[in-house]
């Protein structure tokens, strides 16, 4: 009887502890690690929501860019730090959900090591090309491939980023061969494609406005489950031709596991409040992003999913990285 009387208080310390904690948290400032260089859109979405925080809470939120390692040296950060809610992480799509499928070793485990606060923000791609490329539709790029099959050159970011599995999925889906022609980042293989090196492209709709505007390039659609507020007028590519298509990038919050339950609540009400402003609205839409806010479960619910689905897309294109 003493031993469970005394488990019974142990127990109850725990919660009172928990909610007091939670409540006064933070009293102190908040390290928001970001797993891309200063200047790209990680970047641009860790310092609006961190500025957002500092404001509310009246406490620093400090940027850290732990860039490298395609987002494992900062992932590792904070799956390694203090489950005390002073150490998050501005996660990626890619480094949470395409390079544990590509890289079988990593020093951390997306399911395992984190606790999901909240996703912040999807961002789609554009498909574009050369204006040159005899085709105004997807349904169109689909049929010159399979006329021309092997001939069609894809540039992307890199090996395994998520603009190269955008078109690998795109590819699967609609049964075609097209060349995947890497680059160190999106920048020069945009460059390419107005040169018309290379034929087409998955890029940040933001990337390549201006060019198609001017008539440098030619956008066919966008990648996401809906249109975007930017260039409404292109459809989906699910829309178009290949119904369930959906690819881009997203961004979210996530804490080390183990982060108190009532930290991790806090987090995730302060942070959809930030989401629900017309401010925030508008500032996501100047880099093609959607506000996607959510529950703890909802997040961890989809980056589940990104996983299952990138497992999928990795396998049918026999992709190694080693």
């Amino acid at each position: 009887m003493k031993l469970a009387h005394a488990f019974r208080y142990a127990l109850l310390l725990s919660v009172i502890s928990g909610i007091a904690s939670a409540q006064s948290y933070p009293q102190k400032p908040i390290r928001l690690i970001v797993t891309f260089a200063a200047g790209g859109g990680a970047d641009f979405m860790g310092r609006l929501v961190g500025q957002k925080l500092d404001e509310a809470w009246r406490q620093p939120v400090i940027i850290d860019n732990r860039a490298g390692a395609n987002g494992a040296i900062g992932n590792e950060a904070v799956a390694k730090a203090a489950p005390d809610g002073y150490t998050l992480l501005l996660g990626a799509a890619g480094p949470l959900t395409i390079a544990p499928v590509l890289y079988p070793k990593l020093p951390f485990d997306t399911v395992r090591d984190f606790a999901p606060v909240s996703l912040l923000a999807h961002s789609s791609f554009a498909l574009v090309v050369h204006p040159s490329i005899p085709a105004r539709t997807p349904k169109e790029l689909i049929a010159l491939a399979r006329a021309k099959p092997g001939k069609l050159n894809l540039g992307s970011s890199g090996t395994g980023g998520s603009p190269h599995l955008a078109g690998e999925l795109f590819k699967n889906l609609a049964k075609i061969d097209i060349v995947h022609v890497p680059y160190k980042g999106l920048a020069p293989a945009i460059t390419d494609l107005i040169a018309g090196q290379i034929d087409l492209i998955f890029a940040d709709l933001n990337l390549v406005q201006q060019q198609v505007q001017a008539g440098k390039l030619r956008a066919l659609a966008i990648t996401g489950a809906q249109r975007s507020t930017i260039m409404p007028e292109l459809p989906t590519v699910a829309e178009t031709v290949l119904p369930g298509y959906q690819a881009g990038t997203w961004y979210g919050v996530l804490a080390p596991a183990g982060t108190p339950r009532d930290i991790v609540v806090k987090l995730n009400t302060e942070i959809n409040r930030i989401l629900a402003t017309d401010e925030m609205r508008q500032r996501l839409a100047t880099q093609g992003a959607e506000r996607a806010p959510g529950t703890p479960e909802q997040f961890a619910a989809f980056i589940r999913a990104e996983l299952d689905k990138w497992v999928k897309v990795v396998r049918a294109a026999d992709l190694r990285i080693d």
